[in-house]
């Protein structure tokens, strides 16, 4: 079982100003990549998995920005870390 949650929200900053809708999608694009179970959320992305998994996919999107010709980019980030198991569908099943 997923010891951890991680939701990110990806602000990348371009060169010009450009619309940084398709830097986000090629961020999810990442994290769908990874195999990883997400959900995509209006102001957000959940992850599911293992610490230091997420945090590998984390560092990928921000190198990948990079690549892309940002010049910087935030990444709002919130952890939960719960070796005894973590999950999105327990923690929201009251709510479905």
């Amino acid at each position: 079982m997923a010891n951890a949650l991680v939701s990110i929200q990806i602000i990348p900053k371009t060169k010009n100003g450009e619309d940084v809708i398709p830097y986000v999608d090629e961020a999810i694009s990442i994290i769908d990549q990874s195999g990883v179970k997400y959900q995509v959320h209006p102001l957000e992305t959940t992850m599911e998995g293992e610490l230091t998994e997420l945090f590998a996919i984390i560092e990928k999107m921000n190198k990948r920005m990079m690549e892309l010709g940002c010049i910087n980019v935030i990444s709002q980030i919130k952890v939960l870390y719960q070796p005894s198991g973590a999950s999105m569908d327990v923690l929201t099943e009251k709510y479905r």
